[in-house]
């Protein structure tokens, strides 16, 4: 069952932080600063609401929706491959063979280790959602990360604008002092971790590239110079169309990470050579 995936120590952390952050940046911070009673912490209070249920959300997602497996009897297309001879294109699809699966795998896709098996458009094995990321759960992991972020940097605003207007002379305990100390430092890691991983990630969006082809092709950029050639990302299509084929073509459910109706079966994608 998929809620087995919940019976883990990081997702249980993940979910006590989120916890933690949205009652001390709310119930504390906030109404200690502006009052919750007022309109400004009112809306204040629903915008980061919002945002910490889009967050638990995209969560939920990340979770549950399995990343994508190879189908069933799923075989290269040999004729499509760029072999100059039948032997050629044999080789080329035995290349694709998974042995620890024991099946040929499609473009993109590798084995994971932790969930032994082949994952489609594997990005990479997440231990804080305890699920792989790849073609069917990357752009739930996408939106999480965004909405982590703006989160987690409203949340550093509230306790930076809570701490600067206190009255410090009246509040003269040192354990409140240390709170709001230990409050700021965290949230503040907080933030440059998700704000760091979110810059990483529209890097990698807007490249349709997967963070394991990132690597894979530094080394190959490498080979090119050397042989004074530029590399080229296969799958790189243009920004436009990069973005879309992750969150989609219509702007109006780019922020819905459950609206994947234009996601494909994972076993083929657009290249370069396709748009010349």
């Amino acid at each position: 069952m998929k809620w087995r995936r919940f019976v883990s120590l990081p997702i249980l952390a993940v979910l006590i932080l989120m916890e933690m952050v949205y009652y001390g940046t709310v119930f504390i911070f906030l109404d200690d600063w502006i009052g919750l009673q007022s309109s400004a912490g009112w809306l204040n209070a629903v915008i980061f609401t919002s945002l910490a249920s889009l967050t638990l959300f995209s969560f939920l997602v990340c979770v549950l929706t399995d990343p994508g497996g190879v189908p069933s009897g799923y075989f290269p297309d040999i004729e499509n491959n760029d072999g100059s001879d039948q032997e050629s294109r044999k080789a080329e699809a035995l290349q694709k063979r998974c042995d620890k699966c024991s099946a040929y795998k499609p473009p993109r896709a590798h084995h994971c280790r932790v969930c032994r098996r082949c994952v489609l458009k594997m990005d990479h094995h997440c231990t804080w959602i305890n699920n792989c990321v790849g073609q069917r759960n990357y752009k739930a992991f996408f939106l999480l990360v965004v909405y982590a972020t703006i989160s987690s940097f409203h949340s550093l605003v509230l306790i930076i604008g809570c701490g600067i207007q206190k009255d410090w002379e009246f509040a003269r305990t040192t354990r409140l002092k240390t709170f709001y100390i230990t409050s700021g430092a965290m949230i503040s890691l907080l933030s440059l971790t998700l704000g760091t991983l979110l810059g990483w990630h529209i890097y990698l969006l807007t490249h349709n590239m997967t963070t394991i082809e990132y690597y894979e092709g530094t080394r190959a950029a490498w080979l090119a110079r050397k042989s004074g050639q530029i590399y080229k990302h296969t799958y790189d299509v243009g920004v436009y169309r990069n973005v879309t084929m992750i969150l989609g073509p219509s702007m109006l459910k780019w922020l819905c990470p459950t609206a994947l109706s234009h996601v494909k079966d994972g076993t083929s994608f657009p290249t370069v050579r396709d748009t010349l």
